[in-house]
């Protein structure tokens, strides 16, 4: 377990806490991993009921760490994100999330597969794939429009412009806005709350919720995941990352696009 993610279990409550705040949460591949296991671990584990997903008061996660993408491109299908987002999309235990600060890239779209998400006014929600010559990954571009609407989730992917806590709140991306310094508190409580309601009735509620669209969203992964690997090796993200590494504007001007086959016109 890497040292920048840490658990802990009490009372039926299972939780995963970012701990990299010297680099504002964001996360390498070795952290993926981590988040991976701790869920699959509290899946298993019959003494735990609920899980919780937390960062600090001051920031929940900067997303993926850009210099370590940047040394180690994921570039095959078993990327360490992936199994995570998997875990996550599977998990059958209820889950919280308590979100203060900036939640950029995978720290948002994780937070669609959470049961129930509290944040900070605080909280800054930020989508900024297009920006970094990427794509949505974690279903995010099955699971935003469903939850915001087509419209409003394409501004919010398209520009990658940050949703604050109110305007996330407004959307139902969150269940409640409070005080930064009461989130994690907050969460932890409403844990509790839920740790002593039935299992058998927790799992159920939770499966026929989830059951329908389940296989949709897995599936919505992979594709993803498949162009977001190819997209990570092109020229737009590359100077997307060079100019973040460099501190300076990036210029996409000189990158042209080229279409899919299957966005091609027929000839």
């Amino acid at each position: 377990m890497s040292q920048d993610i840490v658990t802990r279990a009490e009372a039926g409550v299972f939780t995963i806490s970012f701990n990299r705040l010297e680099r504002k949460n964001s996360i390498t591949g070795p952290m993926y991993t981590a988040l991976a296991e701790a869920l699959s671990a509290a899946a298993t584990d019959p003494s735990i009921r609920v899980a919780v997903l937390q960062g600090h008061e001051t920031v929940f996660s900067a997303g993926n760490d850009v210099g370590d993408f940047a040394k180690t491109p994921a570039t095959d299908s078993e990327a360490p994100a992936l199994p995570f987002m998997r875990a996550l999309a599977v998990f059958p235990k209820p889950l919280l999330a308590a979100v203060c600060g900036p939640a950029v890239g995978i720290g948002t779209t994780m937070l669609l597969h959470c049961d129930i998400v509290y944040a900070g006014d605080n909280a800054a929600f930020t989508m900024p794939f297009v920006n970094l010559g990427l794509c949505p990954e974690a279903a995010s571009s099955l699971l935003l429009p469903q939850l915001l609407g087509y419209h409003r989730a394409a501004e919010a992917l398209l520009f990658g412009q940050p949703l604050s806590a109110d305007a996330a709140l407004q959307a139902g991306l969150v269940n409640m806005v409070l005080p930064a310094s009461g989130v994690n508190a907050y969460a932890q409580a409403q844990a509790a709350k839920l740790a002593t309601r039935p299992i058998s009735s927790l799992l159920e509620t939770k499966r026929l919720m989830k059951s329908g669209q389940q296989p949709a969203v897995l599936q919505r992964m992979d594709d993803e995941g498949s162009i977001f690997r190819r997209m990570l090796v092109e020229p737009a993200a590359k100077e997307a990352f060079s100019s973040f590494l460099q501190k300076r504007k990036p210029d996409f001007s000189t990158i042209r696009a080229g279409l899919s086959p299957i966005e091609s016109p027929l000839e």
